[in-house]
C-alpha cells in the first residue's frame, strides 16, 4: 500500500509540473514520466524580421547635379551681372550685353575648367557661388558698360519742338519731336577735366567727316552745339565703352544710330544737357 501511494505521489508531481512547464515533459521507455525538460527558441531582433535587402553605400548613389541658373539665350539683368563678373575676373572681354551667348558660354566654360567643375558652359549654382567669392560686386556703369541702359524721364524743356534731350544721369539721347521720342542712344560725356556743358543750346553746324585739330581725333557726324563741343561718333566709345571719356562731347557709339540721327537733325534745332 505504502508503494502504491508512493507511486501516485510521485505521478501527481508530474503532472502539476507539467502544468506549470506549459505541459512538456518527456516520457521514458517504460512510461514513466521524467523531469520537465525547457526548450530554449532562438531569440529574434525586430530587426530580423524585415525582408533582406540590400544595403546602399554611398557610391551606389549619384548625388543630384547643381541647379543651372542661366544658359545659352537667357536674357536679363541677371545675366549682366554674370557677364560683368566674368569681365573682372578676365573670362570675358566684351559686354555686358545681357545676352548669354556664345561668348559668355565659352567664358563660363573657360572659368569652370580651370577650377575643376564640369565644362558645361552653363551658369550653375556651385560655379556662381564660385564666380561670386572671387568678385566684387558690380555697379551700374560695369553693368551698363557698353550702353543699352534704359533712358530717363525727359526734362520739361524737352517737350516742345525738335530736340536732342542728353541727360547725363541715364547716358542717353533721346530724340524727340513735339515731346514723342523717336529713337534713344547711349552717349558718353567729357571727363572732371573737361566737362560736357549743361544747358539749352542750338545746333548751329554739322560737319559728316569732321576732324579734331585740337586733340587730333575723328568726329564723324558732327553736330556742334556749344563752342567746339559736339554730339558725334566715337570709334573709342564702341571700343572701351564707359571705361573712358571724351574732352567734352557728346560720344555715341552706335554708327548706325548716329548717321540716321545726323540725317534728321536740322541746324537751329534745340540740344538740352542736363543731370
Amino acid at each position: 500500500m505504502r508503494s502504491t501511494r508512493r507511486t501516485a505521489g510521485a505521478l501527481a508531481l508530474a503532472t502539476a509540473l507539467a502544468v506549470v512547464c506549459g505541459g512538456c515533459t518527456v516520457q521514458a521507455a517504460d512510461g514513466k514520466g521524467q523531469s520537465p525538460v525547457r526548450v530554449e527558441l532562438p531569440s529574434r531582433s525586430p530587426s530580423s524580421t524585415a525582408p533582406d535587402t540590400p544595403s546602399r553605400t554611398p557610391a551606389d548613389s549619384k548625388p543630384e547635379p547643381p541647379e543651372v541658373l542661366w544658359s545659352r539665350g537667357d536674357t536679363g539683368r541677371d545675366v549682366r551681372e554674370l557677364q560683368a563678373r566674368l569681365r573682372q575676373v578676365a573670362w570675358l572681354f566684351d559686354g555686358p550685353t545681357g545676352t548669354y551667348d556664345d561668348l559668355t558660354e565659352q567664358a563660363v566654360k573657360g572659368f569652370q575648367g580651370k577650377r575643376g567643375l564640369p565644362k558645361t558652359g552653363k551658369t550653375d549654382a556651385v560655379t556662381w557661388k564660385r564666380l561670386l567669392k572671387m568678385t566684387r560686386e558690380p555697379g551700374q556703369w560695369d553693368l551698363y558698360l557698353m550702353g543699352g541702359q534704359p533712358a530717363a524721364e525727359p526734362d520739361p524743356r524737352c517737350l516742345t519742338g525738335r530736340v536732342l534731350c542728353i541727360d547725363k544721369t541715364s547716358r542717353t539721347l533721346r530724340w524727340m519731336i513735339d515731346g514723342r521720342t523717336l529713337s534713344t542712344v547711349s552717349v558718353r560725356f567729357g571727363s572732371q577735366y573737361t566737362p560736357t556743358r549743361e544747358g539749352v543750346f542750338q545746333v548751329y553746324w554739322k560737319s559728316r567727316h569732321h576732324h579734331s585739330t585740337l586733340y587730333d581725333s575723328p568726329m564723324p557726324y558732327a553736330m556742334f552745339f556749344s563752342g567746339g563741343q559736339a554730339v558725334h561718333y566715337s570709334s573709342d566709345f564702341a571700343a572701351t565703352g564707359y571705361a573712358g571719356a571724351s574732352h567734352g562731347c557728346v560720344n555715341v557709339r552706335d554708327e548706325g544710330a548716329i548717321a540716321e540721327l545726323f540725317a534728321q537733325v536740322r541746324n537751329g534745332d534745340k540740344v538740352v544737357v542736363s543731370w
